[in-house]
């Protein structure tokens, strides 16, 4: 029963967005690997921009200086 935790930036994905990386990961383990889509479990966290950084910084200040 493979288990796949995606975490992304909460920046307003979409219901629609996160339903293909869903359906997207589950058809990749399928053809890859040749699991059970219906064992497959698939959960997305999303992390507040304050709280994901990189390169020393968070996301929320790398977001303001790309403008």
């Amino acid at each position: 029963m493979p288990y796949v935790n995606i975490r992304i930036t909460k920046e307003g994905a979409t219901a629609e967005q996160k339903g293909a990386l869903i359906r997207g990961v589950t058809q990749l383990l399928v053809d890859v690997l040749g699991k059970n889509p219906a064992t497959t479990v698939v959960t997305i966290d999303e992390v507040e921009t304050d709280n994901w950084g990189i390169g020393g910084e968070s996301v929320t200040l790398l977001r303001k200086q790309e403008k």
